[in-house]
């Protein structure tokens, strides 16, 4: 398998992340091929090839969504990044940032070229300081070297500017961070138009995350169909998948997509902590909706995890053992996403909250019967009903959390208290 990672070999050694160690590991290679061989059409036709997905959460071909920038259009085409991981048990473009940040830059230019774009924007998390700065030092070092700014490789202008967020997860949602990049709340829009159409300053754009295009370099450097062949047939490559909770060995894994959960959990992350038994997982992101124990015979790749009813997301696996009560970790999922919404559409600015509070009841040992049928209708009419998806990732963990571990909410509203001994006051 180590022969096949595309992207964690400078990971593990945060010294080599500057301009001299990534050009003696072929850094900026597929860039110079790219600008000086290849034409923008045949960029985008390699990485369509290469069955490259958006690694941010919704899976769309990118260069399928590189291709529907206009080519006629007279305004100017922009780069966005997307750095602004909020999605809670993600952690992954964190550490390209901080430990690969020129094969960010290396993929944003390629970007850029093939998208006609002589302007990008990085957008990172405000929380992230450390990567912020050494991305920053990154950009500094690739405009000193030529890589940055008029006539790189005598072949393309462009520029970089790197913004900061504050600390919003719904910026996170492209629409909403291109809002908030303009200068506005970050409300995400109506699609269509969209952001290929019109983004940015109502221009052209195309918004990418950091690990989706931490990989285009190396398809370039390694050809379309050594990417293609590592992944599933609809989707090529590896992804890092940030493992966290009750595992021996939580941390940040490349793997191909293909794995199954059982393997990341088992092999990658030795196991279950302290020996106990599987409960649960969250295979991506908070948002995402949960597996039992008996569901984790599945691979980690955007089809087959949508088939088994859940979504690859992020790839934020979170692990809960035996110990854990589901009507606490669905407290703290429904308190996150009732502080998170920007509240620009009624069933999302009232429905998160009013979930947080039943459930706040219920964990208290004051639930009612009828508030897990109430739960289930207030997330049912959330979902599909506004803007962005924000309502349905608040509710996706309402509906599994309640559906397949339903006996032990009964147990608190009956009874008052959970069933495995905790004990815990009002949020």
């Amino acid at each position: 398998m180590a022969s096949e990672m595309v992207l964690s070999k400078r990971l593990k050694n945060p010294g080599g992340a500057w301009f001299d160690a990534y050009v003696a590991d072929g850094g900026y290679a597929a860039a110079k091929k790219v600008l000086t061989a290849m034409t923008p059409a045949q960029v985008i036709d390699e990485i369509n090839k290469a069955n490259l997905r958006g690694l941010g959460g919704a899976g769309f071909p990118t260069g399928k969504k590189w291709s529907f920038i206009p080519k006629d259009s007279p305004k100017p085409k922009y780069l966005v990044v997307n750095a602004d991981e909020g999605e809670p048990g993600t952690f992954k473009d964190r550490y390209l940032l901080e430990r690969d940040p020129h094969a960010l830059i290396e993929g944003m230019l390629i970007a850029a070229y093939s998208i006609g774009c002589h302007k990008a924007y990085v957008y990172i998390r405000g929380e992230y300081i450390e990567p912020y700065r050494r991305f920053v030092r990154a950009i500094e070092e690739a405009r000193k070297k030529g890589w940055i700014g008029e006539a790189v490789q005598g072949k393309w202008d462009w520029e970089v500017t790197v913004h900061r967020g504050a600390g919003a997860y719904i910026c996170g949602e492209e629409t909403a961070l291109l809002s908030s990049l303009e200068g506005g709340k970050g409300f995400p829009r109506l699609k269509p138009p969209f952001p290929a159409i019109s983004g940015l300053f109502a221009s052209p754009t195309i918004v990418n995350n950091v690990e989706t295009l931490c990989c285009v370099p190396p398809i370039i450097r390694n050809g379309a169909e050594w990417f293609a062949k590592i992944g599933t047939p609809k989707q090529g490559g590896t992804r890092l998948f940030s493992l966290s909770g009750h595992v021996e060995k939580p941390g940040l894994y490349e793997a191909p997509v293909s794995v199954t959960l059982r393997q990341l959990i088992e092999q990658q992350g030795g196991g279950v902590r302290g020996g106990k038994k599987l409960k649960a997982v969250v295979p991506g992101g908070i948002s995402a909706k949960i597996l039992t124990a008996a569901e984790i015979d599945v691979a980690m790749d955007f089809d087959s995890l949508t088939a088994a009813g859940t979504m690859a997301g992020s790839a934020g696996v979170i692990v809960m053992d035996e110990s854990t009560c589901m009507v606490k970790a669905l407290l703290t999922a429904a308190k996150f996403f009732a502080h998170e919404s920007c509240g620009q559409c009624s069933p999302c600015r009232e429905g998160p909250g009013r979930l947080y509070k039943i459930i706040q009841r219920v964990a208290a040992g004051q639930g009612r019967r009828q508030d897990l049928d109430v739960l289930l209708a207030v997330a049912g009419n959330m979902e599909g009903k506004t803007i962005c998806v924000f309502a349905d990732a608040a509710a996706w963990p309402i509906q599994s959390y309640i559906r397949k571990f339903r006996s032990e909410f009964e147990h608190h509203v009956e009874t008052g208290t959970c069933e495995l001994g905790h004990a815990y006051a009002h949020h």
